[in-house]
């Protein structure tokens, strides 16, 4: 280091060193912790510190006149101002929150489950729609009030959940603070929301706001009193990413609440998710875990990783009851709630054309209808059979431009949801994103089969609300399930699925659709909530049932891509006792993703206006491009040879980064983008022959 700093800078060093001394008489090191928490610690605290004191608005430069203790108390004055500014550590945490219901089991167990006073782990798991966010909020103040930690961060799977959380979170966290708490959402497209917008420009007053310096970075989510965003922030702290330790130093003062874990229940974010706990634990911090469908053993990962972290003894989680809260490896059985519904039955459907007929005779009888099936391809399809039929149809996929996916998701809601209107006598065609975002309620559900977690997630959206629409209400007699599927006891040969299925048949792994399948169809219904553990655990527990022999190849290569993708998340993740200076760095984040997935490429589509082109949806503004934009598959575009746009003047004031992450594709009047690809505001973007 000497070498490469000079003689000159040496000196400097050295002098800056003595004045330090001299500043701090009664510095020491002697009760320090390890050196290898404190190198984590350090840096993230410092970047924050540099951050705030680089800000020339806050900190004028000025003559060096002044002797360092002078300056120093002239920084000091200056600092309080920059801080009150930043709007960091306004409020402190006093509680739980009240609410206007009688609450559930699991929210009284939430309520009165003596805590311990080291750091918690706490995990929640019940049905779908059990009250588990508002069970975690209690839990969560009383976290707060004991010192747990000084603020709240909340990490979902995707942003339509973060959205929605943080929209519920905003009318509640006033009530867990002395004072208005700062306040932030924070992913990829969190400037287009509308409540995110009044959040931001709000300072002072009764509600949480946010300061215009928190705002102007995502990467500033965790240093908010309370922080809404996808997990995948959260995931960044512990990898070698930029900005990664201020992320820690902003989490490791936070309760961290992670909803839906079951959705990181892949191998990669298992492993993730998995290491955050330790190291957040390390930290001395305290987390909650909301779950439906945690199989055991990932349960029991998790909290061995988080028991390890805060220097533990690591034991096995005791107790397979369901619904159950389990406080630092100890789990405690929840009286189930009663449910109004009662069990789903199960039925299975053998063929698409089968499962059309029934969907067409049940809306015409007055029903609210869904399919969900597996591919984008099979919902477009059915979405045209169905209204070639002249039955009413909604569709709704990830396939489409922000902005339409926005109107289709508020008309499924205004149809389909709590207060429906209008979908008597219709069917909603969608796929997975309907699982966990949003709040649906059907009288008629059917599904393509996909793994248990998923089916259980989807029939929770099967009479959801009996308050509302009581069973005299509905347009057949009691819930059910339809599951499109082969017969799991005659499996042939490995296509099993496929002649089935179509496109559907390759979005899971076949194994565990076959011992869903198996599983679902022997149990004949969905007891909830106390017969989803006996459903969860032969399926994606340890102790999985065994597949039939034609299958035990495809079951290898599970097997191996499980491994494969378990062992990237461990390399991947940060050593924490091997300290910052061994596995600190600053790689792009691209280079260490949160979420392995299929590789895709962000479009941009454009039509042609009065004064040359323009973005499909919004007022051309780099904020407005996501209204515009659609996510597809590069090996499903590989095929396929899109037109070079030339768009200078268009693209003139993009910076680099952007003009690089975007492909424009200028959509013709009849929808045309390409031979071979097409959008519609109806369809979504769809794939056809070149030919």
């Amino acid at each position: 280091m000497v070498r490469s700093i000079g003689s000159d800078a040496q000196i400097a060093a050295r002098e800056f060193t003595e004045i330090l001394l001299d500043l701090f008489p009664v510095a020491q090191m002697t009760d320090c912790y390890d050196a290898n928490a404190a190198s984590w610690r350090l840096p993230g605290f410092i970047a924050l510190a540099d951050w705030i004191g680089s800000n020339t608005e806050w900190f004028p430069a000025v003559d060096a006149v002044h002797s360092a203790t002078d300056y120093l108390e002239i920084a000091r004055e200056r600092a309080e101002v920059a801080v009150a500014a930043t709007g960091l550590g306004r409020a402190e945490g006093i509680g739980s929150p009240s609410f206007d219901f009688s609450l559930s089991p699991l929210q009284l167990a939430c309520t009165h489950t003596p805590l311990p006073d080291t750091p918690t782990l706490a995990i929640l798991e019940d049905e779908t729609g059990a009250g588990k966010t508002e069970a975690a909020l209690i839990l969560a103040g009383r976290m707060l009030a004991r010192r747990h930690g000084r603020g709240i961060y909340f990490a979902l799977p995707t942003m339509a959940t973060a959205d929605a959380m943080f929209a519920r979170s905003e009318a509640i966290v006033r009530q867990m603070f002395d004072a208005p708490p700062s306040l932030t959402l924070a992913h990829g497209r969190a400037q287009l929301s509308e409540t995110w917008a009044e959040v931001r420009g709000r300072e002072g007053g009764d509600g949480p706001g946010c300061s215009a310096w928190l705002a102007d970075d995502r990467r500033k989510a965790l240093l908010a009193d309370v922080g809404v965003s996808t997990i995948d922030q959260a995931l960044l702290a512990i990898l070698p990413t930029r900005h990664s330790t201020m992320r820690l130093h902003g989490l490791s003062s936070k309760i961290l609440i992670v909803d839906e874990a079951h959705e990181m229940a892949d191998p990669y974010m298992g492993a993730l998710l998995a290491k955050l706990l330790y190291v957040h634990a390390r930290m001395g911090g305290s987390a909650i875990l909301l779950s439906a469908t945690l199989p055991l053993n990932l349960r029991a990962q998790l909290v061995g990783a988080f028991e390890a972290g805060a220097g533990r003894e690591t034991t096995s989680v005791e107790g397979e009851r369901y619904p159950a809260l389990v406080i630092n490896g100890r789990a405690k059985g929840i009286a189930p709630r009663t449910v109004a519904r009662g069990p789903v039955h199960v039925t299975r459907l053998d063929s698409a054309d089968t499962t059309l007929d029934m969907l067409e005779a049940k809306a015409r009888a007055g029903a609210a209808c869904a399919w969900v099936r597996n591919a984008v391809d099979d919902a477009i399809e059915a979405y045209e059979v169905l209204k070639a039929r002249g039955i009413p149809c909604d569709l709704l996929h990830a396939r489409f431009v922000l902005a339409d996916r926005k109107l289709h998701e508020a008309t499924a809601l205004r149809r389909f949801g709590k207060h429906r209107e209008g979908g008597a006598g219709r069917v909603l065609i969608s796929t997975q994103v309907i699982e966990s975002s949003l709040d649906l309620d059907f009288d008629v559900m059917v599904s393509d089969v996909a793994p248990m977690a998923s089916l259980i997630q989807r029939a929770g959206r099967l009479w959801r609300h009996m308050e509302e629409r009581p069973s005299s209400s509905r347009a057949v007699e009691g819930p059910c399930l339809h599951v499109l599927a082969p017969d799991p006891d005659v499996v042939k040969s490995s296509q099993w699925l496929g002649d089935v299925l179509g496109a559907g048949a390759f979005v899971y792994p076949v194994p565990s659709i076959w011992r869903t399948a198996r599983i679902l169809f022997d149990a004949g219904e969905i007891r909830a909530p106390q017969g989803l553990r006996g459903l969860i655990e032969p399926v994606h527990g340890a102790e999985a049932i065994p597949v039939p022999e034609v299958l035990e190849q495809a079951e290898i290569d599970r097997l191996g891509a499980v491994g494969a993708e378990r062992g990237q998340g461990l390399r991947n993740a940060i050593d924490w006792d091997a300290g910052y200076r061994a596995m600190g760095a600053c790689h792009p984040e691209a280079d260490y993703p949160t979420r392995l997935s299929g590789e895709t490429r962000d479009l941009l589509l454009l039509r042609k206006g009065e004064h040359g082109l323009e973005p499909l949806h919004g007022d051309g503004s780099i904020r407005e491009l996501p209204f515009a934009q659609v996510s597809a598959s590069m090996a499903r575009l590989k095929g396929i040879d899109l037109p070079i746009v030339e768009a200078d003047t268009f693209t003139r004031n993009w910076p680099g980064w952007l003009i690089e992450s975007l492909t424009l594709c200028v959509v013709e009047e009849d929808g045309m983008i390409a031979p071979g690809l097409r959008y519609s505001a109806e369809r979504g973007l769809i794939f056809t022959s070149p030919n």
